[in-house]
């Protein structure tokens, strides 16, 4: 494991990123529980990978969700309907992660759906340069339906119990700390816990990031033969 500041955490990726060998865009996944701060880190390293000359095109899991009618079919607070139900895996491999992957003609479109409408989206379809980097943020991206359409493989993993803390503070002036609880404590963190144990994704990730303590992160490149990185990564 290294400790080391944040711009250090952002160097190391970028230099990973740029390590990447390959005939297409490079497709970079971002993944972690709830709250535990991925879209701040592919924000972050989307501004660096700019700022060295590199083509970024910066998308999330959020803009590929079911529309809410279809998204609850268990209930609101249910668990494997946040895994099972939530994502369109089909719309983000056909009209992004493939186009951008080997053998694809690069014309993509960034998102299916608008959260805040509630609205299924269309927009143009763009061609991306071969040396482009996709920055992909979001919940489940190692799962069997995606982990193969990846280059790089970035797990943020903070605990879980202080995602709910972050959660509280990010979501105060629109929902209540009731509901905010009972939507991580019902839903998101046993979703996690299934996904850990079905889906395994520390086996698959590249790298590590310890993300508890933000601007002191901590990041490995996870020992697949280590049977408790998986364990240490969920934070239990």
């Amino acid at each position: 494991m290294v400790q080391g500041t944040r711009d250090e955490l952002l160097g190391h990726l970028a230099e990973v990123v740029g390590s990447v060998a390959v005939a297409h865009p490079t497709r970079v996944a971002i993944d972690g529980p709830p709250a535990a701060g991925k879209t701040t880190l592919a924000d972050e390293l989307a501004v660096v990978l700019r700022e060295k000359g590199r083509d970024v095109i910066r998308a999330t899991i959020d803009d590929f969700l079911f529309p809410r009618a279809q998204r609850y079919p268990r209930g609101e607070y249910s668990a494997e309907g946040c895994y099972y139900d939530t994502h369109d895996y089909a719309a983000l491999n056909r009209v992004l992660l493939d186009p951008l992957g080997p053998g694809g003609d690069r014309r993509f479109q960034p998102a299916v759906y608008d959260r805040n409408a509630d609205a299924v989206l269309s927009p143009p379809v763009t061609t991306a340069p071969a040396d482009a980097v996709l920055v992909f943020d979001g919940v489940f991206l190692l799962r069997p339906e995606l982990v193969d359409r990846w280059d790089l493989r970035v797990f943020v993993s903070t605990a879980l119990e202080k995602t709910v803390d972050r959660a509280v503070i990010r979501e105060r002036r629109v929902s209540s700390r009731v509901d905010i609880e009972r939507r991580w404590r019902e839903r998101y963190i046993p979703s996690q816990q299934l996904y850990f144990a079905t889906a395994r994704p520390i086996r698959n990730a590249d790298i590590v990031v310890h993300n508890d303590e933000p601007q002191r992160p901590v990041w490995e490149t996870p020992r697949r033969e280590d049977p408790h990185s998986e364990v240490r990564a969920a934070g239990e």
